[in-house]
């Protein structure tokens, strides 16, 4: 049966090494799948129960293709994104409410302050105040009302589990999954979001990640299009220099990293990567899920290096690097 991550599913993933000293430690699970869908490594122990937090966001975009939204390119870039925040993130967003001739006061996601630090000081500076269009998932909250809109669904209420949008993204979270929904809990943002095991997370992603435009399946072409929309404008799923976007814009893979230390990654062969860190920390998730596709051969040990040097791993100390984030094998 199902089990609630625990610390003994977890194993060493990563460590923080300052001066030469492992000064912290990362535990947790992971799974790695072959172009083929096939369990190609297990660490720790992915069959337990995770909330894939904003690893979610694809598969929750890929439902409201399915339900009729008409998004594409950037707009369906940001309907999957954690987006930091920018004005050409919210530019997009209001794009996406305008379609839906709906006002950022429909979006039910709570104010925020940008994630990007330029942006949030020229804000403040301004003397603004949080947004909700500024908030990581605005781009989600547009994308769900637009779905209600034209499937002639009442928006108000649209966060409500048991809202004909909702019933229909747990649906089609499902069938990706191949499992049911152990639970669902709220997210940040205050959208459902379901707890699944570590390798149906994996198998969705990898779904989703292999998917072709050209599938005699709906779903599946909808999934291509998601992709393609995301490799092709990979600053909307985060922003300039965050993680996911440096992970595409370099290797071409199809990156998600979720709160609470959660990362989903497709290398373009079809190698794909799902983990958890037990403590919640992202910061060596991304690095993890790299060093985990090239081990398996997806990506070339030189160009895996280039883009962790572009990655938030150095350790400081006295205003000098003595140190770095770095995956435990």
């Amino acid at each position: 049966m199902p089990h609630t991550f625990a610390a003994a599913d977890a194993v060493e993933l990563a460590v923080v090494e300052r001066s030469g000293f492992i000064e912290s430690r990362h535990a947790g699970i992971a799974i790695v799948l072959a172009p083929d869908g096939t369990i190609a490594e297990k660490i720790g122990d992915p069959s337990a129960l995770v909330l894939p937090r904003s690893s979610l966001k694809p598969l929750q975009a890929l439902a409201c293709l399915a339900a009729g939204a008409p998004l594409e390119g950037e707009r369906l870039g940001l309907a999957t994104a954690s987006h930091s925040g920018t004005d050409r993130h919210v530019a997009v967003v209001r794009e996406i409410l305008a379609a839906a001739q709906l006002g950022e006061d429909a979006l039910g996601c709570p104010p925020a302050w940008p994630n990007d630090t330029t942006t949030r000081d020229e804000i403040v500076r301004e003397l603004g105040q949080p947004s909700r269009i500024r908030m990581n998932c605005s781009g989600k909250h547009a994308a769900m009302l637009l779905t209600c809109v034209v499937n002639g669904w009442d928006p108000a209420g649209y966060l409500d589990p048991e809202h004909p949008l909702q019933a229909h993204i747990r649906d089609v979270i499902e069938r990706l999954v191949g499992e049911r929904a152990s639970a669902m809990a709220i997210d940040g943002c205050g959208a459902p979001v379901y707890a699944v095991t570590l390798f149906g997370l994996a198998r969705a992603i990898h779904r989703i990640g292999t998917a072709s435009k050209t599938s005699p399946f709906a779903l599946h072409r909808s999934a291509g299009a998601l992709v393609e929309a995301v490799r092709a404008h990979p600053w909307t799923i985060d922003g300039p220099g965050r993680a996911d976007t440096v992970a595409i814009e370099r290797l071409g893979v199809f990156a998600k990293g979720g709160a609470e230390g959660v990362m989903v990654m497709v290398a373009p062969d079809g190698t794909t990567v799902a983990l958890k860190i037990l403590d919640g920390s992202g910061r060596a998730a991304t690095a993890v899920a790299l060093r985990l596709l090239e081990r398996r051969g997806a990506l070339a040990a030189a160009d895996v290096a280039d883009a962790m040097s572009k990655l938030s791993l150095a350790v400081s100390g006295g205003g000098h690097v003595v140190g770095a984030i770095r995956p435990a094998f």
